[in-house]
């Protein structure tokens, strides 16, 4: 007899705003409807419940032997590369028998590219006529702490400068990172734009989108002479179902790859590279896998003079 199809796990970052869990929640439903014949459930990374270990908990208690997991995640940062990977590996360790394979992030997709560019379109619809070489697109990411993935975001932002056409475009960010949205506003301002388009570059809102729109609205209100419009953000759209299908297949058949050419973990990044070599184990958990050593990439070779 064939063996089921592997169960789902959609993983989510989790959100402290209520309504940025239920956006989640409307999402997963959608992509388990694509997959009906399957065991599914969810897992937040922090902040909501159920958490991973629960979500996967509940697969194996209805019978899954195998499990793929995929993140519902725009760009993997910190979370994406090492704590679902590391929380994964030990939640496969403690059931024996059970596999989990795991997928790639959203990252920088063609459906989700032209789901952006129709957000942006309707944005650009309720300024008042004018041409897109005149206009100013600002792109804002979450922020992270690895340039790989705030590099993901400026390249967003790049192929939406040329293949929508605008005069200008700039990337920044809501935390943890700069540029952040109130200065290249400012910057934005005195290279004599006057019109702007702000886009917030995330799945679903939350305290960090609700501060971009309070920001961009603060901004507007200071300068009348600027006509300003907000786009909207991804949210539940059946190019977001469709691209989290594809990294469904592709975790499945083997194909799935996140960057490695420019993680921080494995490669000698300017500025980060003290990282190379760092366990992969995540933040969120006090415990050191037993035996695991960091350093192996660090030994110096000795120099064979004669």
């Amino acid at each position: 007899m064939e063996s089921p199809a592997p169960a789902l796990l959609i993983v989510g970052h989790g959100s402290r705003d209520p309504e940025g869990v239920d956006e989640f929640l409307r999402l997963a439903d959608h992509l388990r409807a694509r997959f009906p014949d399957r065991l599914c459930e969810i897992g937040f990374l922090e902040f909501a419940r159920p958490t991973i270990e629960e979500g996967v908990a509940a697969l194996v208690a209805r019978g899954a032997r195998r499990i793929t997991a995929v993140p519902g995640m725009l760009m993997a940062a910190r979370h994406a590369k090492n704590d679902i990977p590391f929380e994964l590996n030990t939640l496969a360790a403690r059931h024996p028998g059970l596999s989990i394979a795991y997928g790639a992030e959203l990252g920088v997709d063609a459906g989700l590219l032209r789901l952006a560019a129709a957000r942006i379109e309707a944005a650009e619809g309720a300024l008042p006529p004018g041409r897109r070489e005149d206009t100013l697109l600002l792109v804002v990411g979450r922020g992270a702490s690895d340039p790989d993935a705030n590099g993901n975001v400026a390249k967003i932002a790049r192929m939406l400068w040329e293949g929508m056409g605008f005069g200008w475009a700039e990337t920044c960010f809501i935390g943890v990172t700069r540029p952040l949205l109130d200065e290249t506003l400012e910057r934005a301002r005195g290279l004599g734009f006057r019109r702007l388009i702000v886009f917030p570059y995330f799945l679903f809102t939350g305290r960090l989108v609700k501060k971009i729109h309070a920001q961009a609205r603060a901004f507007a209100d200071r300068h009348p002479d600027l006509d300003l419009a907000l786009a909207g953000y991804l949210d539940d759209h059946p190019e977001v179902i469709d691209a989290l299908v594809r990294r469904v297949h592709e975790a499945e058949a083997g194909t799935g790859n996140m960057n490695c050419q420019l993680c921080q973990y494995r490669e000698r990044i300017v500025g980060f590279e003290t990282h190379v070599g760092e366990p992969q184990v995540g933040h969120h958990f006090h415990v050191r896998g037993a035996g695991v050593d960091g350093h192996h990439h660090h030994h110096h070779h000795h120099h064979h003079e004669e």
